[in-house]
Formats: structure tokens, sequence, C-alpha cells
């Protein structure tokens, strides 16, 4: 037992270092690529980074459907959702400052995760997928990252040469490391966390998601400290679009399972909430600032007592 709590724990040191250095490679190279093809950091941020830093939840997706495990998927998805748009934009707000934010992107992008999220719901809530369900969240993350790239400007002022194939390829090297190192940090707290003795969707919805979400946390502060906050915005939403079709709908498209449905019901339904919230927050105030990140921060808390206060 302790050589296991030993290798866990060298997991997640080693994870956390590969994370951090392969979030800062993917970042450069994004935010080069971005620039180079005249698109928004913004848009690049929603499109293309959020589908890096959920390459985590998408592997597990496949991995744990595959082995019959349709709650590991569901709940560290959806999990991942809360995570991402409640505690990593309030650490965010303490660590980077006020970020300002263009009301028209985060309502377009915001109204795609409220969607996505109201859709997967409707779904999980039966307690089983079949093939089509899993095809059409697939299908659902291809039309929001359409409408959205549609309805975003994706000119940027400042358009530079550069060799696009050498950044497209750091910058996919980049993320493989960053799911490389989650999934790490994963395994770690899964080992963990086993000694605990609760059900696999609790502990992919509170435990688990919280290591597939490191990629984001890292990446949006790398961007950050390179004064990038529109690509970390566009990143944080663009993540949770991502989690709530893509990353529940691909494994269960390919390998159909039965989900706790009333958890799911129950869980899905407070991130749908807590996402409004902060959206809401978000287009109002144009801004990310302490204020509000103290209260995502408040949101992401309250889910404890959703299910572990009778």
């Amino acid at each position: 037992m302790v050589l296991s709590i030993a290798v866990a724990i060298v997991a997640f040191v080693g994870g956390m270092g590969l994370l951090t250095f392969s979030s800062d490679k993917a970042v450069e190279h994004s935010i080069t690529l971005a620039k180079a093809i005249g698109m928004s950091p913004f848009l690049i941020g929603f499109l293309l980074v959020s589908l890096g830093t959920d390459l985590p939840e998408i592997a597990n997706s496949i991995t744990s459907c595959a082995l019959g495990h349709g709650d590991i998927d569901v709940g560290d998805s959806l999990g991942s959702v809360l995570t991402q748009i409640t505690l990593v934009p309030g650490i965010l707000a303490f660590i980077g400052g006020i970020l300002r934010l263009k009301r028209k992107e985060v309502a377009v992008v915001g109204s795609c995760q409220i969607l996505a999220i109201m859709l997967s719901v409707s779904i999980v809530e039966k307690g089983y997928f079949t093939h089509l369900d899993g095809l059409f969240l697939v299908i659902s993350w291809g039309l929001f990252m359409f409408l959205s790239s549609r309805a975003i400007p994706k000119k940027h002022r400042e358009v530079i040469p550069t060799k696009r194939l050498y950044h497209i390829l750091m910058a996919i090297l980049g993320f493989i490391g960053v799911a490389l190192g989650a999934y790490l940090l994963v395994q770690s707290i899964i080992s963990l966390s086993a000694f605990l003795n609760v059900h696999e969707y609790i502990i992919s919805f509170f435990l688990a998601s919280i290591g597939t979400s490191l990629p984001e946390l890292v990446v949006d502060l790398s961007a950050i400290r390179k004064k990038e906050y529109d690509l970390a915005i566009g990143d944080i939403i663009g993540s949770c679009v991502v989690d709530a079709s893509l990353s529940i709908g691909i494994g269960q498209m390919l390998f159909p399972t039965r989900i706790q449905g009333e958890l799911a019901r129950i869980t899905g339904n407070y991130a749908l909430l807590a996402s409004i919230i902060v959206l809401l927050v978000l287009v109002w105030r144009r801004k990310l600032d302490k204020k509000a990140g103290g209260l995502f921060l408040s949101l992401y808390a309250a889910s404890y007592l959703l299910l572990f206060i009778p």
C-alpha cells in the first residue's frame, strides 16, 4: 500500500511537470498560429486550444466506455464543465488580475455552451446511451463550433508571416504532452481516492474532473502570463462545449453504456445552473475580476453540498 501511494505521488509530480512544460509550448505556438492566419485569439482559444486541452476527457471517454464504465465518462465530462466554468476562472481572477471581455463573443459562445449542456442532460438522465445518442452529441459539437466561427469576427489586426506547418506541429506536440501529463495526474488521483470507497461517478465528477481540467488551468495561466486574455476566456468556454458534447458523446457513440441517470441529472442540472450564472455575470459586467472570481469559487464549493449533505 505504501508503495502504491508513493507511485501515485511520483505520477502526480511528474504529470504536473509535463503539463506545465507542454502547455506553455502549446499556448506559444497557438498564439503564433492565430496571428499568422489572421484569426482572433478568442476564436483560436474557443476552436483549437479547447480541443487540445480536452484531450484527456476525450481519451477518458473512449477508454472508460470501451471498458463498460460509462459513469466515469459522464461524471468526468460533466464535472469538467462545472470545474472549468467556475473553479478555473475563479482561480484566474485571483492570479491574473482583471480580465476585460468582449460582450458579443462571450454571449455567442456562452449560448452554445448552455445549449450543449441542455442537450447532454436530456440524454444522460435516461440512464443509458445508444449509438445514435452519442453520434448526436458529437455532431452537435461540430455544429456549435461552426456557428460560433461564423458569428465571431475571424480577423485579427496583427497578421504576421510565419511557418504555419511548423507551429501547427509544435502545438499538436504540446497538446499531446498536455494529455499525457493529465493522464498521469488522473491515474494518481484515482489511485489515491480508491481508498475512499465512493461510487465511481462521484469520484469522476469531483476528483477526476479536477485532474482532466488541469490542462485548461495551466494553459490559461500561461496565456494570461503572455497577456493573451481573449485566448484564455475562449478556451474556458470552448472546453465546456467540448466536454458537454464531444467528450461525452464520442465514447458512447462507439461503446454505448448504462449510467447512473439520477446522479447525472442532478449534477448536470447544477452544472447548467452554474454556467448560466457565470455567463450572465461575465456578459453583464464585461470583465473577470476578484469579485466575480469569488462568486464562481462559491458556486463550485456549493456543488459538494449538493451530493454530500442530505
